[in-house]
């Protein structure tokens, strides 16, 4: 990968974003990682697709924040960081910025996207009450969020406002496909730009690897947005 530098914007160790390639090119890709808020997952997760997005010409900014499990996360001061490693970002104004989550990135990323050019949610968490109704995740919807405050679930935001591509597989056992349907559906009654991607047999994390078929979907939504 091109040359990586690190960005601080708290105190706390979970307060950095990774930088890659150069600012500039076809705009900034923010990308958040996912792991059901969990402290045990970080940032790394995506570097294969950090790589992937800087040699199509982005300028990659890969987050960290603080996550449940002791790393004093939650809700809201996950949102919080992520909010704050965006404005952090030194990045042209006039290049599109998007953010890309995977499962909880997902969930940061839609949140997030009101002052974006674009989001990408792959397999995004979209209802947390819902996924802890369920008990998805081995209980860390409730670790993230204890009450229930509609500011913490995309699907009681609508509309975001921004562009947005949701990819999920109907093989994912981690988030159910039928979060994503029923958010693209609510999106689109909301009035929200939102293309939907389901992938037969394609389980949760296949759509991060960039060497397998099911993250094309994301980069030719790019390219066709972004050009």
């Amino acid at each position: 990968m091109a040359s990586m530098e690190t960005l601080r914007y708290g105190s706390e160790p979970s307060q950095f974003v990774e930088l890659h390639g150069a600012p500039g090119g076809r705009g900034t890709a923010i990308l958040l990682h996912g792991g059901w808020w969990r402290a045990r997952h970080d940032l790394h997760q995506l570097d294969p697709m950090a790589a992937d997005l800087v040699a199509a010409g982005w300028y990659v900014a890969n987050l960290e924040y603080r996550r449940v499990d002791g790393d004093t996360g939650g809700w809201p001061q996950t949102l919080d960081d992520v909010l704050a490693a965006i404005a952090a970002v030194d990045r042209p104004a006039e290049l599109p910025a998007v953010a890309i989550g995977h499962s909880a990135g997902g969930h940061l990323a839609l949140l997030a996207g009101r002052e974006l050019s674009g989001v990408i949610a792959l397999a995004p968490i979209t209802d947390v009450p819902r996924a802890r109704a369920e008990n998805l995740g081995e209980g860390a919807a409730g670790l993230f969020l204890t009450g229930d405050d509609p500011a913490a679930s995309p699907i009681r935001q609508l509309p975001i406002g921004s562009p947005q591509l949701v990819v999920q597989g109907d093989a994912d056992v981690r988030v159910p496909v039928e979060h994503a349907r029923d958010y693209v559906a609510a999106a689109k009654a909301a009035g929200d730009d939102v293309e939907y991607v389901e992938l037969p047999g394609v389980d949760h994390f296949r759509l991060i690897d960039p060497a397998d078929d099911p993250w094309q979907p994301a980069r030719a939504w790019l390219d066709r947005r972004f050009s």
